[in-house]
Protein backbone atom coordinates (compact mmCIF):
# COMPACT_ATOMS: atom_id res chain seq x y z
CA UNK A 1 0.00 0.00 0.00
CA UNK A 2 2.97 2.45 0.01
CA UNK A 3 2.01 5.83 -2.01
CA UNK A 4 -1.41 4.95 -0.85
CA UNK A 5 -1.55 5.92 3.03
CA UNK A 6 -4.45 8.14 4.04
CA UNK A 7 -4.61 9.62 7.82
CA UNK A 8 -8.11 11.05 8.54
CA UNK A 9 -8.43 13.51 11.74
CA UNK A 10 -12.19 13.97 12.34
CA UNK A 11 -15.28 13.38 13.92
CA UNK A 12 -17.07 9.93 14.33
CA UNK A 13 -20.80 10.09 14.95
CA UNK A 14 -24.20 7.23 14.87
CA UNK A 15 -26.29 9.24 12.34
CA UNK A 16 -29.80 8.98 13.27
CA UNK A 17 -31.82 8.79 10.43
CA UNK A 18 -35.86 9.56 9.74
CA UNK A 19 -37.26 8.88 6.57
CA UNK A 20 -40.34 11.05 6.17
CA UNK A 21 -42.73 12.21 3.19
CA UNK A 22 -42.76 16.05 5.49
CA UNK A 23 -40.37 17.75 7.56
CA UNK A 24 -42.34 19.44 10.26
CA UNK A 25 -42.77 22.88 11.28
CA UNK A 26 -42.02 24.23 14.28
CA UNK A 27 -44.65 23.23 16.71
CA UNK A 28 -45.74 20.52 14.53
CA UNK A 29 -45.72 17.01 14.90
CA UNK A 30 -46.16 14.47 11.92
CA UNK A 31 -45.67 10.75 11.06
CA UNK A 32 -42.29 9.13 9.58
CA UNK A 33 -41.70 6.22 7.66
CA UNK A 34 -38.69 4.45 9.01
CA UNK A 35 -35.95 5.08 11.34
CA UNK A 36 -31.90 3.77 10.88
CA UNK A 37 -29.01 4.04 13.39
CA UNK A 38 -26.15 4.22 11.02
CA UNK A 39 -22.60 4.87 11.43
CA UNK A 40 -21.36 8.30 9.84
CA UNK A 41 -19.26 11.58 11.22
CA UNK A 42 -17.62 13.33 8.65
CA UNK A 43 -14.09 12.22 9.20
CA UNK A 44 -15.53 8.38 9.74
CA UNK A 45 -17.64 8.97 6.66
CA UNK A 46 -14.48 9.92 4.66
CA UNK A 47 -12.47 7.66 6.02
CA UNK A 48 -14.52 4.91 4.93
CA UNK A 49 -15.25 6.48 1.10
CA UNK A 50 -11.35 5.99 0.98
CA UNK A 51 -10.66 2.37 2.71
CA UNK A 52 -13.90 0.74 0.44
CA UNK A 53 -11.45 2.28 -2.60
CA UNK A 54 -8.37 0.71 -1.22
CA UNK A 55 -6.69 3.38 0.45
CA UNK A 56 -4.40 2.37 3.44
CA UNK A 57 -6.67 4.55 5.90
CA UNK A 58 -5.52 5.61 9.58
CA UNK A 59 -8.20 7.33 11.73
CA UNK A 60 -7.83 9.39 14.29
CA UNK A 61 -10.75 10.41 16.57
CA UNK A 62 -12.72 10.06 19.94
CA UNK A 63 -15.55 8.54 20.58
CA UNK A 64 -17.58 7.89 24.70
CA UNK A 65 -17.87 4.86 26.24
CA UNK A 66 -21.22 4.16 25.49
CA UNK A 67 -22.54 1.64 23.47
CA UNK A 68 -22.95 3.88 20.03
CA UNK A 69 -18.81 4.39 20.49
CA UNK A 70 -17.99 0.77 21.03
CA UNK A 71 -20.50 0.12 17.81
CA UNK A 72 -18.73 2.32 15.95
CA UNK A 73 -15.26 1.35 16.58
CA UNK A 74 -15.88 -1.93 15.52
CA UNK A 75 -17.68 -0.72 12.51
CA UNK A 76 -14.33 1.25 11.12
CA UNK A 77 -12.63 -2.03 12.11
CA UNK A 78 -14.37 -4.19 10.10
CA UNK A 79 -14.15 -1.81 7.41
CA UNK A 80 -10.13 -2.24 6.93
CA UNK A 81 -9.57 1.12 8.74
CA UNK A 82 -6.64 1.36 11.43
CA UNK A 83 -9.05 2.69 14.22
CA UNK A 84 -6.20 1.91 17.07
CA UNK A 85 -5.77 5.53 17.41
CA UNK A 86 -9.74 6.21 18.19
CA UNK A 87 -9.99 7.73 22.19
CA UNK A 88 -12.24 6.27 24.57
CA UNK A 89 -13.86 9.15 26.65
CA UNK A 90 -15.09 8.68 29.61
CA UNK A 91 -18.63 10.20 31.44
CA UNK A 92 -18.76 12.20 27.61
CA UNK A 93 -20.90 10.78 24.82
CA UNK A 94 -20.35 10.08 21.75
CA UNK A 95 -21.18 12.37 18.86
CA UNK A 96 -24.41 11.44 17.02
CA UNK A 97 -26.13 13.14 14.24
CA UNK A 98 -29.96 13.80 13.58
CA UNK A 99 -30.96 13.78 10.44
CA UNK A 100 -34.40 14.25 8.17
CA UNK A 101 -34.58 12.84 5.12
CA UNK A 102 -37.40 13.64 2.68
CA UNK A 103 -37.77 13.63 -0.89
CA UNK A 104 -34.04 12.39 -1.41
CA UNK A 105 -32.82 15.81 0.64
CA UNK A 106 -31.78 15.96 4.26
CA UNK A 107 -31.19 18.36 6.81
CA UNK A 108 -28.90 17.60 10.23
CA UNK A 109 -28.36 18.35 13.83
CA UNK A 110 -24.82 17.58 14.87
CA UNK A 111 -24.31 16.99 18.72
CA UNK A 112 -20.46 16.51 18.97
CA UNK A 113 -20.61 15.04 22.49
CA UNK A 114 -16.65 13.31 22.28
CA UNK A 115 -15.59 14.70 19.24
CA UNK A 116 -14.56 18.17 21.19
CA UNK A 117 -11.84 16.30 22.99
CA UNK A 118 -9.69 15.97 19.98
CA UNK A 119 -7.73 19.11 21.52
CA UNK A 120 -4.00 20.40 20.02
CA UNK A 121 -1.95 18.00 22.10
CA UNK A 122 -3.88 14.95 21.23
CA UNK A 123 -3.13 16.02 17.54
CA UNK A 124 0.71 16.70 18.68
CA UNK A 125 0.69 12.99 20.33
CA UNK A 126 -0.13 11.70 17.19
CA UNK A 127 2.35 13.35 14.90
CA UNK A 128 4.36 10.00 13.82
CA UNK A 129 1.09 9.27 12.59
CA UNK A 130 0.95 12.43 9.95
CA UNK A 131 4.08 11.87 8.95
CA UNK A 132 3.76 8.74 7.70
CA UNK A 133 0.60 9.74 5.38
CA UNK A 134 0.88 10.50 2.05
CA UNK A 135 -2.41 12.52 2.54
CA UNK A 136 -3.92 13.82 5.49
CA UNK A 137 -7.77 14.64 5.12
CA UNK A 138 -9.59 17.22 7.39
CA UNK A 139 -13.03 18.57 8.20
CA UNK A 140 -14.59 21.19 10.61
CA UNK A 141 -15.98 18.87 12.90
CA UNK A 142 -13.69 19.04 15.56
CA UNK A 143 -12.07 21.98 17.09
CA UNK A 144 -10.69 24.48 14.82
CA UNK A 145 -7.47 25.13 16.74
CA UNK A 146 -6.98 20.81 16.40
CA UNK A 147 -7.58 21.40 12.72
CA UNK A 148 -4.93 23.95 12.82
CA UNK A 149 -2.46 22.22 14.28
CA UNK A 150 -2.76 19.17 12.32
CA UNK A 151 -2.51 21.38 9.40
CA UNK A 152 0.52 22.71 10.86
CA UNK A 153 2.95 19.39 11.54
CA UNK A 154 1.48 18.17 7.86
CA UNK A 155 3.10 21.15 6.14
CA UNK A 156 6.43 20.75 8.62
CA UNK A 157 6.64 17.67 6.48
CA UNK A 158 5.90 18.28 3.59
CA UNK A 159 2.17 16.13 3.94
CA UNK A 160 -0.80 16.95 1.48
CA UNK A 161 -3.56 17.94 2.96
CA UNK A 162 -7.49 18.04 1.62
CA UNK A 163 -9.23 20.73 3.97
CA UNK A 164 -13.16 20.38 3.68
CA UNK A 165 -14.68 23.07 5.46
CA UNK A 166 -17.97 21.39 6.86
CA UNK A 167 -19.62 22.43 8.96
CA UNK A 168 -18.49 25.95 7.62
CA UNK A 169 -16.94 28.65 9.79
CA UNK A 170 -14.62 31.65 9.71
CA UNK A 171 -11.24 30.24 8.79
CA UNK A 172 -7.94 32.13 9.59
CA UNK A 173 -5.95 33.42 6.49
CA UNK A 174 -2.42 30.79 8.03
CA UNK A 175 -4.94 28.35 7.60
CA UNK A 176 -6.20 28.85 4.61
CA UNK A 177 -2.43 29.46 3.56
CA UNK A 178 -1.62 26.10 4.98
CA UNK A 179 -3.68 24.16 3.25
CA UNK A 180 -2.81 22.59 -0.20
CA UNK A 181 -6.97 21.55 -1.00
CA UNK A 182 -10.02 23.50 -0.03
CA UNK A 183 -13.35 21.27 -0.67
CA UNK A 184 -15.80 23.31 0.09
CA UNK A 185 -19.45 23.39 -1.55
CA UNK A 186 -21.13 26.16 -3.44
CA UNK A 187 -22.79 27.48 -0.17
CA UNK A 188 -19.55 27.35 2.14
CA UNK A 189 -17.17 28.68 -0.67
CA UNK A 190 -19.36 31.73 -0.59
CA UNK A 191 -18.96 31.94 3.01
CA UNK A 192 -15.17 31.43 3.09
CA UNK A 193 -14.68 33.97 0.72
CA UNK A 194 -17.15 36.58 1.59
CA UNK A 195 -14.98 36.21 5.20
CA UNK A 196 -11.64 36.56 4.25
CA UNK A 197 -10.02 39.82 4.43
CA UNK A 198 -6.90 39.88 1.34
CA UNK A 199 -6.06 41.22 -1.56
CA UNK A 200 -7.39 39.71 -5.19
CA UNK A 201 -4.02 38.32 -5.57
CA UNK A 202 -4.56 36.63 -2.09
CA UNK A 203 -7.76 35.52 -3.15
CA UNK A 204 -7.02 34.63 -6.40
CA UNK A 205 -4.52 32.05 -4.31
CA UNK A 206 -6.96 30.39 -2.20
CA UNK A 207 -9.42 30.18 -5.52
CA UNK A 208 -6.73 27.76 -6.95
CA UNK A 209 -6.82 25.47 -3.67
CA UNK A 210 -10.43 24.97 -4.09
CA UNK A 211 -12.62 22.28 -5.59
CA UNK A 212 -15.96 23.16 -5.39
CA UNK A 213 -18.94 20.11 -5.28
CA UNK A 214 -21.91 21.42 -6.65
CA UNK A 215 -24.35 18.56 -6.44
CA UNK A 216 -26.52 17.80 -9.36
CA UNK A 217 -24.17 20.58 -11.43
CA UNK A 218 -20.88 19.14 -11.05
CA UNK A 219 -17.98 20.06 -9.94
CA UNK A 220 -15.90 23.66 -10.43
CA UNK A 221 -11.67 23.74 -10.23
CA UNK A 222 -9.97 26.19 -10.65
CA UNK A 223 -6.62 25.32 -13.11
CA UNK A 224 -3.84 28.39 -13.73
CA UNK A 225 -6.51 30.88 -13.47
CA UNK A 226 -8.68 29.15 -15.82
CA UNK A 227 -12.58 28.00 -14.31
CA UNK A 228 -13.09 23.98 -15.14
CA UNK A 229 -16.66 22.53 -14.86
CA UNK A 230 -16.71 19.05 -14.56
CA UNK A 231 -20.55 18.08 -14.73
CA UNK A 232 -21.90 15.51 -12.41
CA UNK A 233 -22.83 11.97 -13.37
CA UNK A 234 -27.03 11.95 -13.83
CA UNK A 235 -27.87 8.84 -11.50
CA UNK A 236 -31.28 8.80 -9.20
CA UNK A 237 -30.46 9.80 -5.81
CA UNK A 238 -32.22 8.49 -3.20
CA UNK A 239 -30.15 9.92 -0.13
CA UNK A 240 -27.57 12.89 -0.23
CA UNK A 241 -26.40 12.49 2.91
CA UNK A 242 -23.00 11.05 2.22
CA UNK A 243 -22.37 12.67 -0.97
CA UNK A 244 -19.64 15.38 -0.24
CA UNK A 245 -18.07 13.18 2.35
CA UNK A 246 -17.52 10.18 -0.61
CA UNK A 247 -15.80 13.02 -2.88
CA UNK A 248 -13.13 13.49 -0.41
CA UNK A 249 -12.25 10.38 0.51
CA UNK A 250 -12.35 9.66 -3.01
CA UNK A 251 -10.50 12.62 -4.13
CA UNK A 252 -7.54 12.27 -1.57
CA UNK A 253 -7.57 8.45 -2.86
CA UNK A 254 -7.07 9.55 -6.51
CA UNK A 255 -4.27 11.50 -5.45
CA UNK A 256 -2.64 9.46 -3.67
CA UNK A 257 -2.60 7.19 -6.70
CA UNK A 258 -0.81 9.74 -8.56
CA UNK A 259 -4.06 11.34 -11.01
CA UNK A 260 -3.79 15.15 -11.09
CA UNK A 261 -6.14 17.38 -9.77
CA UNK A 262 -8.27 17.43 -12.51
CA UNK A 263 -8.48 13.45 -12.72
CA UNK A 264 -9.10 12.83 -9.16
CA UNK A 265 -12.32 15.23 -9.39
CA UNK A 266 -13.98 13.37 -11.97
CA UNK A 267 -13.36 10.09 -10.17
CA UNK A 268 -14.44 11.66 -7.17
CA UNK A 269 -17.40 12.98 -8.75
CA UNK A 270 -18.18 9.10 -9.96
CA UNK A 271 -18.00 8.00 -6.31
CA UNK A 272 -20.09 10.46 -5.07
CA UNK A 273 -23.02 10.24 -7.84
CA UNK A 274 -22.51 6.03 -6.80
CA UNK A 275 -23.00 7.15 -3.17
CA UNK A 276 -26.61 9.25 -3.39
CA UNK A 277 -27.80 5.78 -4.64
CA UNK A 278 -28.32 3.94 -1.63
CA UNK A 279 -29.69 5.15 1.84
CA UNK A 280 -26.91 6.33 4.43
CA UNK A 281 -23.83 7.88 4.45
CA UNK A 282 -21.37 4.97 5.11
CA UNK A 283 -23.59 2.41 3.36
CA UNK A 284 -23.92 4.28 -0.10
CA UNK A 285 -20.03 4.25 -0.25
CA UNK A 286 -19.12 2.39 -3.13
CA UNK A 287 -16.02 -0.20 -3.05
CA UNK A 288 -13.08 0.19 -6.04
CA UNK A 289 -15.10 -3.30 -7.48
CA UNK A 290 -18.47 -1.01 -8.03
CA UNK A 291 -17.01 2.08 -9.41
CA UNK A 292 -14.74 0.09 -11.91
CA UNK A 293 -18.18 -1.43 -12.98
CA UNK A 294 -19.98 1.84 -13.12
CA UNK A 295 -17.68 3.85 -15.13
CA UNK A 296 -17.79 0.77 -17.70
CA UNK A 297 -21.17 0.21 -17.84
CA UNK A 298 -21.31 4.49 -18.45
CA UNK A 299 -18.46 4.64 -20.94
CA UNK A 300 -20.40 1.58 -22.75
CA UNK A 301 -23.86 3.01 -22.75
Amino acid sequence: MAGRKITVIGSINMDLVTITTIIPKVGETVLGHSFHTIPGGKGANQAVAAARLGADVTMIGAVGTDSFGKTLVEHLTKEGINAENIMKVDDTSTGIASIIVSEADNSIIVVPGANNHITPEVIKKHEDKIINSNILLLQLEIPLESVTRAVELAKKHGIRTILNPAPIQKLPKELLEMVDYLTPNEHEQTLLFDSIDGTVEELAKFKEKCIITKGSKGVMIYKNGEKIEIPSIQVEAVDTTGAGDSFNGALATALCEGLDIEGACRFANVVGAISVTKLGAQTGMPTKKEVEEFMHLHKSS
